[in-house]
């Protein structure tokens, strides 16, 4: 027995800084992916907001609402017609090649869990498992700060309760968890 803390044995400023690049690398890698597509869907949209006096969406919004549907994390749209909506594009799309988004945030934070495990030297998955968890500590704040800044008018945005508690937390702590422990095993050969 140590007299280690947990907190002793998370790696958390390289935690921080692996949690926000990998939430900058999977904005990135959506945009550059699906960055045309959005904009073709939302010039039909955008004309009608030029009619009506308002401003157009930007495609780094759209794009911003794609990523946080990766995440399960729909978009909602308040003072629409009918009172309050919310979906998510990629569950909607008709062709399923939207489906290997869910992969984005997934992929990047089970190598970012692995990367981390390897970066506490973890001999164990449970001890690679714990490292994994700091991504938080990099995910959540740009999850949080990305919900606010893809709000489009005020109106339309991701639901900001599930991009933190889905996108911000859950995500970068289970995913991160699964990655360290599988880290840990390489670790402990």
């Amino acid at each position: 027995m140590s007299d280690e803390t947990l907190t002793d044995r998370l790696p958390l400023v390289p935690g921080a800084v692996a949690g926000a690049g990998a939430y900058l690398l999977g904005y990135l890698l959506t945009y550059l992916w699906q960055g045309s597509a959005v904009e073709e869907q939302l010039q039909g949209i955008n004309v009608i907001a030029d009619l009506l006096g308002g401003e157009p969406i930007a495609v780094w919004q759209g794009v911003g609402w794609l990523f946080y549907n990766a995440h399960f994390v729909r978009t909602r749209a308040e003072g629409v017609i009918g009172g309050t909506r919310s979906w998510n594009a990629i569950a909607a799309a008709d062709d399923g090649t939207l489906t290997l988004l869910y992969l984005v945030p997934v992929l990047l934070l089970v190598a970012v869990g692995a990367l981390l495990a390897r970066v506490a030297t973890a001999e164990t998955p449970g001890d690679g498992a714990i490292a994994g968890t700091a991504a938080v500590v990099g995910y959540l704040p740009p999850a949080v700060v990305g919900a606010v800044v893809f709000t489009y008018d005020g109106s339309v945005a991701p639901d900001l309760v599930t991009a933190v508690l889905l996108a911000g937390i859950a995500y970068p702590v289970v995913l991160g968890a699964i990655g360290g422990a599988v880290g840990g095993v390489a670790g402990g050969k």
